[in-house]
């Protein structure tokens, strides 16, 4: 019973990673991506939308640049990207043309899901691709990201483009066919069918990276946790089993929903923002903040750290440095020194404001 959300659902994200497309050697393989499109052209079939998340781009462009192997310097990635980027989408575009569908390009930085009018104009950009029944694929823009390379792989990615499309489902293909509780090479691994609320913490002994991506099992648990933390039911399964896994049949890992489906802006904010700066908060702010659900005052703030303006993502941290909240500061940072401590009924008309509303904030714990 637990698939049938992934069998019903009306538009889900596929992700797709290097190893399922590509090898170092050959560059792209036909084969591969005509037999991942065969199972996703049946899903689109049905009437559901579907948005691909693709890496690829670097591997495409290994083979093409005569590289064998992936290399280790930032420019010779980016460059890699460059000469793949369109040599992927090629490839997606000719075999989706086989069932008379078309696909789109779309590349995204950090910064599509980390400034708010950026994840705004994406949402547009996807949903009306999506009405007029195009394929879009998404991928990050490797030819000019620096961190984005570093990052690893495009699961993260493609955990907040499912929420960013409001997708009922996640599916994440690759070249390991689920979660194990131990590591595959072991003959007694097992893989485990169903994760319910508590995902687990991978560490040594879990598969690593692929020779062409940089993800390992770590990056998609990731995934997973920002998927499902926003409502959103994940399978993590081989790329072979596009279909099954697409069907909601019982194949790789099946991770059901622990959270709500949440706005994109606490989304964004939990999960997407880079903190500017951080609230050191004492024990009092810290109960009411994380039991009570209160707003920040600045009655329970002993310290501040780093530059940020009004409007900013900062960290709010307990007194033993560990963060409990993240949220979006109301003044600028030279403001506060001198409002630590105070109640709102002590300062002056410009400063009644909570430092941190409600509303602008999320829980980490």
């Amino acid at each position: 019973m637990q698939r049938t959300d992934i069998a019903r659902a009306r538009r889900v994200v596929v992700k797709i990673g290097s190893s399922s497309l590509a090898s170092a050697a050959g560059g792209l393989d036909a084969a591969r991506v005509d037999a991942l499109v065969d199972g996703i052209a049946g899903r689109q079939s049905q009437g559901s939308d579907v948005v691909v998340v693709s890496s690829g781009a670097i591997a495409a462009g290994l083979a093409l640049l005569g590289l064998n192997r992936r290399p280790r310097d930032l420019v010779t990635l980016q460059a890699a990207a460059s000469v793949g980027q369109s040599r992927l989408v090629e490839g997606y575009a000719a075999s989706f043309a086989r069932y008379g569908t078309t696909v789109a390009q779309v590349l995204l930085t950090a910064e599509d899901v980390v400034r708010r009018a950026h994840y705004r104009n994406a949402r547009a950009a996807l949903e009306r691709l999506l009405q007029l029944r195009v394929v879009p694929v998404v991928n990050e823009n490797d030819a000019v990201a620096t961190d984005e390379i570093r990052f690893g792989d495009n699961d993260r990615l493609a955990a907040l483009v499912a929420h960013l499309v409001h997708a009922d489902a996640l599916v994440l293909l690759s070249d390991v066919d689920g979660l194990y509780d131990a590591d595959p090479a072991h003959p007694d691994a097992r893989l485990i069918a169903v994760v319910g609320r508590d995902l687990p913490d991978i560490g040594a002994g879990r598969p690593g990276p692929a020779a062409l991506g940089t993800g390992g099992m770590a990056s998609k648990i990731d995934a997973v946790r920002v998927a499902t933390g926003a409502g959103i039911p994940v399978v993590l399964a081989e790329a072979g089993a596009v279909r099954s896994a697409l069907a909601g049949d019982a194949v790789g890992t099946y991770f059901a929903p622990t959270g709500r489906r949440t706005t994109s802006r606490l989304l964004w904010l939990a999960h997407a923002s880079t903190p500017t700066g951080r609230l050191v908060l004492d024990d009092g702010a810290v109960r009411a903040v994380v039991l009570r659900r209160a707003s920040l005052l600045p009655a329970g703030v002993t310290g501040v750290e780093g530059d940020f303006a009004a409007g900013d993502p900062v960290e709010l941290v307990g007194p033993d440095g560990r963060p409990v909240a993240r949220g979006l500061v109301a003044y600028d940072a030279g403001e506060l020194p001198a409002m630590l401590g105070r109640s709102t009924g002590e300062l002056g008309p410009d400063h009644q404001r909570e430092l941190v509303h409600r509303d602008d904030l999320v829980l980490l714990t």
